[in-house]
């Protein structure tokens, strides 16, 4: 009986949410909100960054055909939102976060696994610049576009390290700039809106630092090196 109980207890909630909140007629929470000309939240999230390689045609002549290969781990965001509203569905977002990943590269042309294999712990100071194009709401739900240009700071990046990859030190540029695309959603609750939206980003500039040695196996034939990465926010506002 206890377990009947408790069933029915979780059923009739999630049954008064959805009404609450995609019923035909819902109860329209926050009315005002977004009328404001500026408003300020918080985000937690995920992210899982990645490289994409492009390399001249001496590269494969030396590595058999075989890409650097990139194994990408899940990293987590937090930062801040301001939202500056521009008119009626479109809105200026800026989204200072910190961020942290890991990638581990593997050069397959060296045979020493333990040269072969470099991991890169990087800690991002990130600052996008957006446009939210909102569309109609319904109820409390209210779907969105975002997208806009960004700067990184890698604090991790070891950019003014003399020593290279030959004594085991992997070098990036210290500031890189992206765009970056993603769609989202806005639901209204009564005391707050939770706003989940993913993300791409989209690395402009190349950021490998060469080694000293134009040959070196781990740098020689690499035009460029350029982040990709998701993210997954969950905003709070």
């Amino acid at each position: 009986m206890k377990k009947i109980f408790f069933i029915a207890i979780v059923l009739f909630s999630c049954q008064s949410f959805s009404q609450s909140m995609f019923g035909k007629k819902p109860l329209l929470n926050m009315q005002d909100w977004d009328k404001q000309r500026v408003y300020w939240g918080y985000f937690l999230g995920f992210n899982s960054y990645d490289f994409k390689f492009d390399y001249d045609p001496t590269y494969y002549e030396k590595n058999n055909d075989l890409d650097v290969e990139v194994r990408t781990n899940i990293g987590f965001n937090v930062g801040l939102v301001g939202n500056l509203r521009l008119m009626e569905y479109l809105d200026l977002r800026f989204e200072p976060g910190l961020y942290y990943s890991q990638r581990n590269l593997h050069f397959p042309n060296i045979a020493n696994q333990g040269s072969a294999n470099r991991e890169v712990n990087s800690t991002y100071i990130h600052f996008p610049l957006l446009l939210k194009f909102s569309a109609l709401r319904t109820g409390n739900v209210r779907p969105f576009v975002v997208g806009g240009f960004s700067s990184t700071l890698n604090l991790s990046s070891n950019f003014n390290s003399k020593d290279d990859n030959y004594e085991g030190r992997f070098r990036m540029k210290q500031w890189t700039n992206n765009y970056e695309l993603g769609v989202g959603v806005d639901l209204y609750f009564e005391y707050f809106k939770f706003s989940p939206s993913i993300r791409g980003v989209f690395g402009i500039d190349d950021e490998l630092i060469r080694d000293n040695r134009p040959e070196s196996p781990w740098t020689g034939g690499i035009e460029s090196m350029k982040t990709r990465g998701i993210f997954v926010n969950f905003t709070f506002h």
